[in-house]
């Protein structure tokens, strides 16, 4: 007997790779978004919160994982740390940069909204049989890991 997981899903006509990429962002970005309303953060303060559970980087390593300029990676670490969610003190190896932490609040909420996004991801893979998933996680890692060595972002989390 063929479980739901294993059920193929429907037959469409092949999207093709700009579509079918662009679509399935739109689809993770929309879930994403949707999960940092309920926690009135947005898109940027959610993968801010992201980045730093596994890290604690400088601000200028935090452009670079973010995609953005350094008055920008203020206002938002600013804000951040209005709410609490975040520390910034001079960095160990250069007093003229910051190194960014998340504070317990910072990481209980990463915690949260990292869980429920997990589930939506899950969800929306799952008429996938697992042969399938598993492939396209390795895909999907092989695709961002380049392009992160591409724009000199370490993924490495620090952590053993």
């Amino acid at each position: 007997m063929t479980s739901p997981r294993d059920a193929q899903p429907p037959a469409t006509e092949d999207l093709g790779l700009v579509d079918a990429l662009a679509q399935l962002s739109f689809l993770v970005q929309n879930a994403l978004a949707e999960i940092a309303g309920e926690y009135d953060l947005s898109l940027t303060q959610t993968r801010l919160l992201g980045i730093l559970r596994d890290r604690e980087p400088t601000m200028n390593q935090l452009g670079r994982h973010l995609g953005l300029d350094k008055s920008s990676v203020t206002g938002l670490v600013d804000r951040a740390q209005r709410r609490g969610l975040v520390t910034r003190k001079p960095s160990a190896v250069d007093r003229r940069s910051f190194q960014v932490s998340i504070t317990d609040a910072g990481r209980e909420l990463a915690t949260r909204v990292a869980a429920r996004f997990a589930e939506r991801i899950e969800a929306c893979a799952a008429p996938l049989p697992e042969s399938d998933r598993a492939r396209l996680s390795r895909l999907a890692t092989r695709i961002v890991t380049a392009d992160a060595q591409a724009h000199g972002v370490d993924l490495s989390t620090g952590r053993d």
